[in-house]
Formats: structure tokens, C-alpha cells, sequence
């Protein structure tokens, strides 16, 4: 049973009652086009990502928000179709967009709006701007200590560190989801929040009971916006997500925050823009994309006095396995590491299927121990010799006994390959011992040695 988080539990309904407008003025949509309508009168009146409110045919409220102002007129991109709007239907501003966080969100499934997607009551907590400015970077603490994700690879050779920003970079069909939904489950956090930006809506219910589960859910909050939205809905949906990460940091507790996919916010963005007049010039991405990404990226990560922390993983659909691509670039420079994960490894039937020599964790080397790092380093050594030279040994163009350096990593490496499909184990020193098995090399854990330098000062 969920606690009231304020001692009034009235306090909700004072603050939205405290931000309505007495008396509001009134502009009229001048023009409309599929993407959205120009408003008359208003220019005076709304700011620049403020909301709009009007009436639909069947005189429901819906909101629209402000996306390019001129001096006689502004461009407003609605939430939702454009369809059925009308020359001179009155609109009114709503000032910047809100939502309403509340811990009785945990294990429900909710809209960018904060509503209900599950057909049951939902409680609401104080209004707060959806756009908030991330911790300051002078005040903001070191990212923490080592996290157990339920992964043998990711506790070893690609450490997660609490209050780390990833990125999780795949094309289709190489087992992102179940990854995903696993981290969700597994990693050590507080909360989870859950972004599923333009997903299927078949997806979303399947992603919910069968890789989430009863379990996984127990502490997840999924916002979800479906790929038949309007793009501004969708874009919407990893913003939202991200308030409600950091409703749950400010009340000290540690966030995981998974946002599944950038790439569908991308392109969502650049539909948004585009119909604002923004040209798309950054190889089909709008040159606003960046700023927004940034964004995004730095709201998640550690906070600063009182504070938990936001551990971030963003998705991004790499097609063709281009990391060159903008999006994978901008995502690459933002972040504090990335994990890729390989067709050719997935199809090879290894899951989770990361390629270790292409992933980054920005984590290292603070986040091993100086024998986990001569781990780490070794094995790495063995798996870059066997991939330059698996081709030659394949084809039948190498000699056993040639080198002795090709020789272990073939022996070897299979090996290792069984350590990095591992999942479940308890602990992550547990990974290690594995690998120091293998490697026939000796391992103190960090708790019995020398400690990591998140340890001393994170």
C-alpha cells in the first residue's frame, strides 16, 4: 500500500487550484495544416514550449504546444490529430507544460500526460514543469559506486557505476528488449522509470507481462506513448519519464531510468521541427536535436546534497550497425559509455550479445579494483587477438603453434564467451572469479583488498 507523500493530502489539489488563471486571454487558429495551425492573438501571451488549450469537435479540451512565435502570430504542434479543427476556433495559453508525479504511479502504466493507460484511478501528486534544469555541475556529486546489473559481461568488462549514463546501441532482433527488460528487473535501484517512445502498442502490453512480469513492475513506472501518436506525444514521452526520474531522486532515492528508444525521439523531434519551419540538415536531423539530446542527458545522472541519483540507459537503433551515423555520434560525446550489441554475436545464438571490443564504460578504471583492471586489460588482449586473426584460423591459413598468442585466445576465448552470457549471479565479484579462473590468474575481491576510487571518494 502506497504512503501519502505529503502530511496534507490536499496539497495537490491547492497547487493546481493556486496555478488557474482567473482570467485568461483569447487568441483564434488563423491556419491549419495536418502538423499543426497558426494562432492569431496570442503572440503577447505564450512562450516559446508553452502549452495552448482548445476545444476538439466533441468539446474535449486538448493541448497543443508552442513551437515557432512571430510577431502577429505563433505555431502551435497539438498532442493530438489535427483532424477536425476549424478556422476561428478559439484557443487560450496554459503556460509551460506540467506533470503530476506521485509514488501511487509505481506499477502502473502511464500516459505522457500523466494519465492512466490501464483503465484504473490514478493519484496525482503537486504540478511540477516538465522542463526542469538539471543538478549543478559544480555541486553535483562523482558517480558512485559499482551496480550489480544481473549480467556477468556488464559486471566486469562494461562495470555500471550508480548515477552512469549509457547508451545501448543496436540494430533490431539482437535482444535489446529482453536486455532492457532484465536491467529493469535485476540492477540495483530504488524505482525504475520506463520510457517507451512510439512502441507498438502490441509491444508495450507483451514488454509489461512477459519481460517485466509481476516482479519487475513491482517497482516500475512505464510512460508509454504508442507509434500511432502524434510525434509531439511521442516526443513528450522521454521528457515526462524524466520528470518523473527526478521526482523520486529528489526524495533521496536511487532512479534507474531506461528510455527505449532515443532514436524514436529523434525522429519525432525532427517531424515536430520540420513542420515549425526548422530545416532537417544534420543528415535528415533537425541541427535543434543536439541541444535537446544534451538535454536529456544531463538531467539524468548523480544529484547533488540531499538528492539520490538518475542511472540512465538510453537505447539507440543503429541501422546497419553504422555507429558513425549522427545520432550514435551525438549520443556517443554525451554520455559515460556506450554498450553495443552485434547481429553477428546474436545470430551466433550468444545472448545478451554485446561486442566487448566496440562498448565503452567511462566507469573504468575507477571502478575496479587494481586486479579486476589487470582482469579486465588481459582478457581484452585475448579477445582482440582472436578477432584479428579469426578469419586466418577459420580459412585454414594458420598453423597451430605459430604464435603462441593466437594459440590461447582460440583456446580461451570460447571460454570466456560462456563467462559473458552468464546472467543471475549474485554478486559481481562473482563474474571475476570466473575470469580469473580461465585466465588461470589469482583475484582478491575489492571488499578484501584495496578499495576503488568511487569507494574513497564518491
Amino acid at each position: 500500500m502506497q504512503t501519502i507523500e505529503t502530511a496534507d493530502p490536499f496539497a495537490p489539489l491547492r497547487a493546481r487550484v493556486a496555478t488557474m488563471a482567473r482570467s485568461y486571454p483569447l487568441g483564434r487558429i488563423a491556419e491549419v495544416t495536418p502538423a499543426g495551425f497558426r494562432v492569431t492573438g496570442l503572440s503577447d501571451h505564450a512562450l516559446l514550449g508553452d502549452e495552448l488549450i482548445y476545444d476538439d469537435t466533441a468539446g474535449l479540451p486538448q493541448r497543443a504546444e508552442v513551437s515557432h512565435l512571430q510577431r502577429d502570430s505563433l505555431w502551435a504542434t497539438p498532442y493530438a490529430s489535427a483532424t477536425g479543427l476549424r478556422m476561428g476556433l478559439p484557443v487560450r495559453p496554459a503556460g509551460p507544460a506540467r506533470v503530476s508525479p506521485h509514488a501511487g504511479w509505481i506499477g502502473r502504466i502511464v500516459d505522457p500526460f500523466g494519465q492512466p493507460l490501464d483503465d484504473r484511478p490514478l493519484c496525482a501528486g503537486a504540478p511540477v514543469p516538465l522542463r526542469a534544469p538539471p543538478p549543478s555541475g559544480a555541486r553535483r556529486r562523482s558517480m558512485g559506486a559499482r551496480l550489480r546489473t544481473g549480467f556477468a559481461v556488464l559486471d566486469t568488462m562494461l562495470p555500471l557505476v550508480r548515477g552512469q549514463r549509457i547508451g545501448l546501441f543496436a540494430g533490431s532482433g539482437v535482444g535489446k528488449s529482453t536486455l532492457l527488460g532484465t536491467l529493469a528487473c535485476e540492477m540495483e535501484a530504488d524505482v525504475c522509470v520506463l520510457a517507451l517512445v512510439g512502441e507498438r502498442g502490441r509491444e508495450v502490453s507483451d514488454f509489461v507481462r512477459r519481460v517485466l512480469g509481476s516482479a519487475g513492475m513491482a517497482r516500475t513506472v512505464v510512460i508509454a506513448a504508442t507509434a500511432d501518436q502524434p510525434a509531439n506525444t511521442r516526443r513528450r514521452c522521454a521528457v515526462t519519464a524524466m520528470t518523473v526520474a527526478e521526482h523520486f531522486r529528489d526524495q533521496g532515492k536511487h532512479v534507474l531510468l531506461l528510455c527505449d528508444s532515443i532514436t524514436r525521439l529523434a525522429e519525432a523531434h525532427r517531424e515536430v521541427t520540420t513542420a515549425a519551419g526548422e530545416d532537417a540538415s544534420l543528415r535528415g536531423h533537425p541541427p535543434s536535436l543536439t541541444p535537446l539530446l544534451a538535454e536529456l542527458s544531463e538531467r539524468a545522472g548523480p544529484g547533488e546534497g540531499a538528492q539520490g541519483d538518475i542511472t540512465a540507459v538510453f537505447s539507440v537503433l543503429v541501422a546497419g550497425s553504422d555507429m558513425e551515423e549522427p545520432l550514435a555520434d551525438i549520443m556517443r560525446g554525451q554520455l559515460d559509455g556506450h554498450v553495443v550489441l552485434s547481429r553477428e554475436i546474436a545470430e551466433s545464438g550468444r545472448f545478451p550479445a554485446v561486442d566487448i571490443l566496440r562498448s565503452v564504460s567511462r566507469s573504468l578504471p575507477d571502478a575496479a579494483s587494481r586486479s579486476e583492471a589487470a582482469l579486465i586489460t588481459e582478457t581484452r588482449k585475448i579477445l582482440g587477438a582472436y578477432d584479428r586473426n579469426e578469419l586466418m584460423v577459420t580459412s585454414g591459413l594458420y598453423e597451430r603453434g605459430s604464435s603462441p598468442e593466437i594459440d590461447r585466445s582460440m583456446a580461451l576465448v570460447p571460454r570466456l564467451n560462456e563467462v559473458f552470457t552468464a546472467q543471475g549471479l549474485p554478486r559481481a565479484t562473482d563474474g571475476f572469479r570466473l575470469l580469473a579462473g580461465i585466465l588461470g590468474r589469482n583475484y582478491t575481491p575489492p571488499e578484501a583488498s584495496e578499495p576503488t576510487q568511487q569507494d574513497q571518494g564518491g
